[in-house]
């Protein structure tokens, strides 16, 4: 498969400017537990960063509805596989799965994993809300390259201690992540992605 046949299918990847490579968004509107969580206050998602800026623009909010829309192709695993693998040719051995939106299906879900072993020399990340699909898998079935991370629903909340990965956000300054110290960008920093870091805690935005 050609890679501009790739994006016709997937809808494209995505750059955020914070990360060190690629992403795949989907519209936060389309989250499953986080559309619930904005209308609660002191939720992480009350106030979401993926309902504004520039995710907000019209040609933005299109693209991630292509992608979203694009789930259910036969061919959407060859294709973002494709894409990533094109991406690594040019250094980008990192890759974020949604900076914004979430998972969508246990079968969306399988079929990310499926795009983790066919491209074996990428780190892959991704930060989820949905447990439910986590509970229909086990530990053993993730590929070793990629780092699933349970958020936490609410600010200052502890890690979820159902699983070995997780995230947080803190209103105080003892906080794992760096980018508030380095123009709101990833730099150097892999954490996100290393599995030896049981829980990464983000300063509120």
């Amino acid at each position: 498969m050609k890679v501009f046949e790739a994006k016709e299918i997937t809808g494209g990847l995505s750059k955020p400017s914070k990360m060190p490579g690629f992403s795949y968004n989907l519209p936060a509107y389309k989250c499953i537990t986080g559309v619930k969580l904005q209308a609660v206050p002191g939720s992480v998602c009350a106030g979401c960063y993926a309902m504004k800026g520039r995710y907000a623009f019209g040609n933005v909010k299109d693209a991630m509805n292509r992608r979203l829309a694009s789930l259910t192709h036969p061919k959407w695993g060859l294709a973002m596989s494709v894409q990533i693998n094109s991406k690594f040719k040019y250094g980008h051995d990192f890759f974020r799965w949604h900076d914004s939106g979430d998972l969508q299906s246990l079968e969306h879900l399988k079929n990310i994993f499926d795009v983790c072993l066919a491209t074996p020399d990428v780190g892959h990340w991704m930060p989820t809300r949905e447990v439910k699909f986590l509970k229909e898998i086990k530990i053993k079935e993730i590929p070793k390259n990629l780092i699933i991370r349970m958020s936490s629903h609410m600010i200052d909340q502890g890690p979820v201690k159902s699983w070995p990965w997780t995230s947080t956000v803190k209103t105080d300054k003892q906080h794992s992540c760096p980018s508030s110290k380095q123009g709101n960008k990833c730099g150097s920093c892999r954490q996100c992605w290393d599995k030896t870091i049981p829980n990464i805690s983000y300063g509120k935005h």
